[in-house]
This record gives structure tokens, C-alpha cells and sequence, in this order.
């Protein structure tokens, strides 16, 4: 199958490239809240007192985040799952711009040596430009839902087959 110039910039509906971009838009998060949420569910007292919020609250985050990930790798209830994630993530956006932090961060190559340690040592800058580019996705996942290769899709289409 060839395409156009015109029909990839303007693509007529769903193709097979926008299904796979949103299976691979749902297995990149997936993944990344898997690993996002689960040293935060083991680490429970330390996240809470670092993020000085209440160990319940930082519970119900990290947990919907481990379990959002492996609803996103599956395509397991898709706007829900990234509802979940976007009520994580927003949260983390408005922490981040209540303690002063920009938008986008300086480019840490850009730091004068020495100008610069994190918590951890030298590293990126804190900035809310993460945070709010996961809600962006949640957005896209809960609009568009989990796509042609997703189990979403799989039983959606046995209900409206019955």
C-alpha cells in the first residue's frame, strides 16, 4: 500500500500506522507507570514524607499508576486506566509549579559545572514539562481509547457482535 503526501498529512480515518502508533503509545506509558508506581508502592513512608502528603493519598497514586501500567500494556479499560495516571500526573503538575519550578527546565549540559546537584547528585533539573506531557498522552489514550490491538477493542467487539 502506498501513501500520499497528501494522505499522510491529512490521514482520511483510522489506518493500520495510527492503530500501531496508539499500541505503542499505550505499551511506552504502560511500562513507564509500571516502573513509575512500583518502587513508589515499596518506598511508601519515604515518597510520602518526600513528597509531604499523606501515606493513603501517595498509595492510591502509586498503586493506580502500577496498576494503570499493566491495564495500558494490555488495553485493558484504556480511558480509564489513563484517567487514573492523568489524576497522578496533574496532581504532580500543580506540586511542581506551587514549588516555583519552570515549565522547562535549563538544558543540563547548558549548567555551569558545579551550578547544579539534585537530591541524587547532578542531574536534570526539576521542571513540570514531564508531568504535563504524560497528561497530554492520558488525554490522547482517553479520547481515542486503546485502538484496534487492545483487549478494549476485543471485547467491545464480541458485545456488539451479541
Amino acid at each position: 500500500m502506498e501513501l500520499s503526501v497528501a494522505e499522510i498529512l491529512l490521514p482520511s480515518g483510522p489506518s493500520t500506522f495510527t492503530e500501531a502508533t496508539l499500541l505503542l503509545l499505550r505499551l511506552f506509558m504502560g511500562v513507564c507507570f509500571i516502573r513509575h508506581g512500583w518502587p513508589k508502592l515499596r518506598n511508601l513512608k519515604t515518597w510520602s514524607t518526600a513528597m509531604k502528603t499523606p501515606a493513603w493519598l501517595c498509595f492510591l497514586s502509586a498503586f493506580s499508576m502500577w496498576a494503570s501500567g499493566f491495564a495500558l500494556l494490555l488495553g485493558l479499560l484504556t480511558p480509564l486506566a489513563a484517567f487514573a495516571i492523568l489524576t497522578s500526573m496533574a496532581y504532580a503538575v500543580v506540586l511542581e509549579i506551587r514549588a516555583g519550578t519552570p515549565f522547562i527546565a535549563p538544558d543540563p549540559y547548558q549548567i555551569p559545572e558545579g551550578d547544579y546537584a539534585g537530591p541524587m547528585g547532578v542531574g536534570e533539573p526539576p521542571s513540570w514539562e514531564k508531568a504535563s506531557m504524560y497528561v497530554v498522552m492520558c488525554l490522547v489514550l482517553m479520547f481515542c481509547g486503546g485502538g484496534f490491538f487492545s483487549l478494549d477493542n476485543l471485547l467491545i467487539a464480541e458485545v456488539l457482535q451479541a
